[in-house]
C-alpha cells in the first residue's frame, strides 16, 4: 500500500496550484493560453485517454516533435499512470528515430509536422514496432491530439502513484555507438525542481520562454521547475531569434534558456529597440558570470554541482548540490585523494534509474554502489568539484554532444571506406566542428562531399563531418584502439570539453 501520508507527487503539485491560483497562466503556445485549472483538466483527460490505449505502469509514450505544451502535459499524465514520457531529439535522421521506436516500444506515439514530418513518416515505415497508437498533434478533428483529448473522460480517478518509478526518459548521445534512454524518477524530478527553484530564483511570477529543446535536460529541468513553482511556461517550437524576440515582448518573459551566440543575435536583431525586453534575464550558458554553471548529465537529473553555492570556489563547476553527493573514484572503486583525477560518481534522489533496456551497462555503471558518470574529475583543495573531461572522446558542437564512435560507424558503412576516425577541431562559433579522417578501400573512389552527404542522410545533421581528410592509415595505440592524440596533433584537433583550450 502506498504511503500517501508522506508522499508528494507531480499530480499533488498540480492540484495544489489549482487550489491556490486556478486562474493563473500555466501554459502558452501559439496563441493558446491555459490556466492551472485548465492544465489539471487536460492532464486528467490525457491520463484517462492513454490508459484506454494501454498505457499503464512501466509503459512508454514517445513525443516526436519540437517544443510543445504536449511535453509538459505528457510528463504529468505519465506521472499519474506510472508510465514514462520520452521527448525525442527531433533533429535525428529517420534511421535514428526508427531505432528509438524499436528500442522503446511505446504504447502511444505523438508527432507533429513542423520541420520533421517527413523524417517521422520515414521512421514509422522503417520501424519494426507496429503496436503503438499514433496520434497527430496538428491534426484537426476527432482523431488528432486536441480532438482525442477533448473527447476523453475528464473525471479525476484515484490511482496509486509510485514516485520512485520512472517518469521521464531522455535519450543521450551515442557514446558507445548507439543512444541510451536515461530514466528519471518522479521523486528525482521533484527534488531537482526544488533545487532549480532555489538556484534560478523561480517563483509563481516567473514566465519562462521554452526556447531550448525539450529533449535536453538543461531546458527541461527549468520547465519542470517553473511548473513546480507555479509559474508560466511559454512554448515556442524551436530557437529562432525573431520568434524569441516576439515571445519575450508579448508575454513579458522573465527567463529563457539561450546560449551566448543566440543572446548576441537577439541583441543585434533588437538593436532598434522595437521589442521590450525589460523583463528578461537569461538562463544561458554564461561567458563571464559562472554562478549558473555546474557539472552534471542527463543520467543524474541535470546538475549535481553548482557554482551558485560558492562563487569563490576554485572550480567554476562549484560545490555539490544540497540534494546530491559526489565522489571521485579510481578503477577499483576507491576514492582518490583530493587533487587526483578519477571517475566522478554520484548519489542522491535526482540520480536516475539507469538506462532503458540496458542491464549490462547499468550493472557496470553502478558496480560500486554509486552512479559512475563515465566522466573524469577531481576534488580541489577547497573541496569544490572540477570536471576534467569524458573518459571517452567527445566532441562538443554548440550544446550538442557528439561521440566519435557513432559517426565513425556511419562512415564505415560506406562501401568505399576501409577505416575512419573522427576528431573535433576548434570552432569559434560552435566550440568544435567534426573532422573525419578516412582510409579508402583499395581501388575505391569517394569524395569528401559524398561522405558528408552519406552521414547527413543517416544520422542527425549536426553530427556529420564538416571536413574530410584522406589518409593511408588510422594511427593506433600499442593496445590497438584509435590514437586520437596523434590524430589531433596531425589534423588540428582540440577544444574538447575539459581541455585547457575548451571555451565554456
Amino acid at each position: 500500500m502506498s504511503d500517501t501520508l508522506h508522499t508528494l507527487t507531480l499530480l499533488d503539485v498540480l492540484q495544489e496550484h489549482r487550489r491556490s491560483h486556478p486562474n493563473r497562466t500555466a501554459l502558452v503556445q501559439e496563441g493558446r493560453r491555459y490556466t492551472y485549472a485548465d492544465l489539471e483538466d487536460r492532464v486528467n483527460r490525457l491520463a484517462n485517454l492513454w490508459e484506454s490505449l494501454g498505457v499503464g505502469p512501466g509503459e512508454r509514450v514517445l513525443w516526436l516533435g519540437q517544443n510543445s505544451l504536449a511535453v509538459l502535459e505528457g510528463i504529468l499524465a505519465c506521472s499519474v499512470l506510472g508510465a514514462m514520457f520520452c521527448p525525442l531529439n527531433w533533429r535525428q535522421s529517420p534511421d535514428e528515430i526508427a531505432f528509438v521506436i524499436d528500442d522503446l516500444q511505446p504504447r502511444v506515439l505523438l508527432w507533429h509536422e513542423g520541420e520533421i514530418g517527413e523524417a517521422v513518416k520515414a521512421a514509422r515505415a522503417l520501424a519494426q514496432w507496429k503496436q503503438g497508437t499514433w496520434i497527430h498533434f496538428d491534426e484537426a478533428g476527432p482523431d488528432g491530439y486536441e480532438g482525442r483529448l477533448q473527447g476523453a473522460d475528464p473525471a479525476r480517478r484515484e490511482r496509486a502513484i509510485d514516485v520512485h518509478a520512472g517518469c521521464v526518459i531522455i535519450y543521450t548521445a551515442a557514446f558507445g555507438g548507439r543512444p541510451n534512454g536515461a530514466i528519471l524518477s518522479q521523486a528525482g524530478v521533484m527534488a531537482q525542481n526544488v533545487n532549480i527553484m532555489l538556484v534560478q530564483a523561480l517563483t509563481s511570477g516567473t514566465i519562462f520562454l521554452n526556447s531550448g529543446p525539450h529533449f535536453h535536460i538543461g531546458t527541461l529541468m527549468v520547465t519542470l521547475g517553473v511548473f513546480h513553482a507555479g509559474g508560466a511556461n511559454v512554448m515556442i517550437r524551436r530557437t529562432e531569434v525573431a520568434v524569441i524576440a516576439e515571445a519575450l515582448h508579448a508575454e513579458k518573459c522573465s527567463l529563457a534558456f539561450l546560449v551566448p551566440k543566440t543572446i548576441d543575435e537577439l541583441h543585434a536583431f533588437n538593436a532598434d529597440g522595437r521589442y521590450d525586453l525589460a523583463h528578461f534575464r537569461s538562463a544561458a550558458l554564461p561567458t563571464e558570470d559562472y554562478s549558473m554553471m555546474g557539472y552534471g548529465q542527463t543520467e543524474v537529473g541535470g546538475l549535481v554541482t553548482w557554482a551558485h553555492y560558492d562563487r569563490k570556489a576554485t572550480s567554476i563547476f562549484g560545490r555539490t548540490s544540497p540534494i546530491a553527493v559526489v565522489r571521485v573514484f579510481d578503477e577499483d572503486g576507491n576514492e582518490v585523494p583530493d587533487g587526483e583525477v578519477g571517475e566522478l560518481g554520484a548519489r542522491g534522489p535526482t540520480v536516475g534509474l539507469g538506462y532503458w533496456n540496458r542491464p549490462e551497462i547499468n550493472a557496470r555503471r553502478t558496480r560500486f554502489g554509486w552512479w559512475l558518470t563515465n566522466d573524469l574529475g577531481r576534488r580541489e583543495p577547497d573541496g569544490s568539484i572540477n570536471f576534467v573531461g569524458p573518459k571517452v572522446q567527445m566532441i562538443k558542437s554548440g550544446v550538442e554532444n557528439i561521440y566519435p564512435a557513432e559517426v565513425e560507424g556511419c562512415l564505415r558503412s560506406h562501401p568505399a571506406v576501409a577505416d575512419a576516425a573522427v576528431i573535433g577541431v576548434p570552432d569559434p562559433r560552435w566550440i568544435q566542428s567534426v573532422k573525419a579522417i578516412i582510409v579508402r578501400k583499395p581501388d575505391a573512389e569517394v569524395t569528401d562531399a559524398e561522405l558528408i552527404e552519406h552521414c547527413r542522410a543517416r544520422i542527425a545533421s549536426y553530427k556529420k563531418p564538416r571536413w574530410v581528410e584522406f589518409a593511408s592509415a588510422i594511427p593506433r595505440t600499442p593496445a590497438g584502439p584509435t590514437d586520437y592524440a596523434a590524430l589531433d596533433a596531425a589534423y588540428g584537433g582540440g577544444g574538447y570539453p575539459g581541455g585547457k583550450d575548451y571555451k565554456y
